[in-house]
């Protein structure tokens, strides 16, 4: 099973595509769309509807070659669902030590979320490897370049919130380590072809 180092290796784009609200019958014609259009690491929020049978589903048929996990993970009973599934990838929207911990525990690939340095390094002293700004759209360009001044050079910070295929390359050259696409790619409703569309754009713009 992928994880995100090894993805980043073969070639994979540094983009996370985020599936909030997405059903279990949709996930895996939306998830093959996501990978036809270069896609290999994906989250499916906890507070979508049934996220585990959706994950699960997604695990089992693209697991190999995808990094399924899940988003709004807040805690390590959530983590130990999510790893009962098979899925290698626990994305949080904040810095919990102990939730952080835990997954690092089990051997997952952890992204927590963070706003200040503060947050960051608690989140870096509980074994997080990279981290997650967020909302990136609102703190804007100055506080990423003003935070990333004070990390470690090895911690990778990903931009999630409010990237689309408009911006995405700018949070790169700002030394972001990849991006996150939650409303911007997929909305309940959306066709699995317009969400391969949108995906591709998204990719040609950090190719």
């Amino acid at each position: 099973m992928p994880m995100i180092d090894e993805l980043l290796a073969a070639g994979a784009p540094p983009i996370v595509a985020i599936l909030r609200g997405i059903q279990p019958d949709e996930a895996l014609g939306v998830t093959a769309a996501l990978v036809d259009a270069g896609i290999r690491m994906i989250e499916v929020p906890l507070n979508s509807p049934e996220p585990l049978a959706s994950i699960a589903a997604m695990q089992e048929r693209f697991g190999e070659r995808v990094l399924i996990g899940a988003g709004t993970v807040l805690t390590v009973e959530a983590v130990d669902a999510v790893a009962d599934t098979g899925a290698r990838l626990i994305v949080t929207p904040n810095s919990a030590p102990h939730v952080i911990a835990h997954s690092v525990e089990r051997g997952l690939e952890v992204m927590p979320g963070c706003m200040t340095p503060t947050e960051a390094f608690a989140a870096l002293s509980a074994g997080a490897r990279r981290l997650k700004l967020f909302p990136a759209g609102s703190l804007g360009i100055g506080h990423f370049k003003a935070m990333r001044e004070v990390l470690p050079k090895n911690v990778g910070v990903w931009a999630v919130g409010g990237v689309d295929a408009t911006n995405a390359a700018t949070w790169m050259a700002a030394g972001a380590a990849g991006v996150a696409a939650g409303g911007s790619l997929y909305r309940p409703g959306r066709t699995a072809e317009d969400i391969g569309r949108i995906a591709r754009d998204l990719t040609v713009a950090l190719a």
